[in-house]
């Protein structure tokens, strides 16, 4: 599959979603893995280098790098829906990679804020990365994916691959 583009309906403006190969993406997966190890083998260290909390670590190296992608996978007869929270992305940092069973959604803002005025008391922020990979229930059609992004929600239509539709098959008795 060449890279191909999507367009995508947003409440701003029209803009166009990224359906990028699989293979484009690997090197960012990766990239973010060792970034994830090795904040996880820091909490590790910090924590006197114990043992047992291995899970613990990964999990919380994780949130602090990465956006959480709250998804929701829906199946119908001849189609998957997938509903993704991606607040505060627009389709042009957006990735999206369709595989047979596999969805890789993928992105980066760039954002910069500056602050002239008082001295902050309290400030908490939020990864401007997400990075999510799904294992789908049944093989889809890529070609004939569409997507729409409105109000910091991604939703996927992926039509499902012709031999993985359902059919019925009566029984008779002998």
């Amino acid at each position: 599959m060449a890279e191909k583009s999507v367009a995508v309906q947003s409440a701003q403006a029209p803009a166009t979603l990224r359906v990028v190969e699989p293979k484009s993406l690997f090197d960012r997966i990766d990239q973010m893995h060792r970034a994830i190890a090795r904040r996880a083998f820091e909490l590790f260290e910090g924590n006197g280098g114990l043992f047992g909390r291995e899970l613990e670590h990964w999990l919380k190296a994780e949130a602090e790098l990465l956006h959480p992608v709250h998804m929701n996978v829906t199946e119908s007869d001849d189609a998957l829906t997938v509903e993704a929270e991606v607040p505060g992305f627009s389709p042009s940092e957006l990735q999206v990679s369709i595989e047979a069973r596999r969805l890789t959604i993928s992105g980066k803002k760039e954002s910069r804020e500056e602050r002239k005025k008082g001295k902050t008391i309290y400030r908490e922020e939020c990864s401007n990365e997400i990075l999510k990979v799904v294992d789908l229930p049944a093989e889809v059609d890529a070609t004939k994916a569409s997507a729409t992004l409105k109000n910091g929600l991604l939703e996927l239509s992926l039509p499902k691959a012709a031999q993985a539709k359902g059919t019925r098959v009566e029984i008779k008795a002998a």
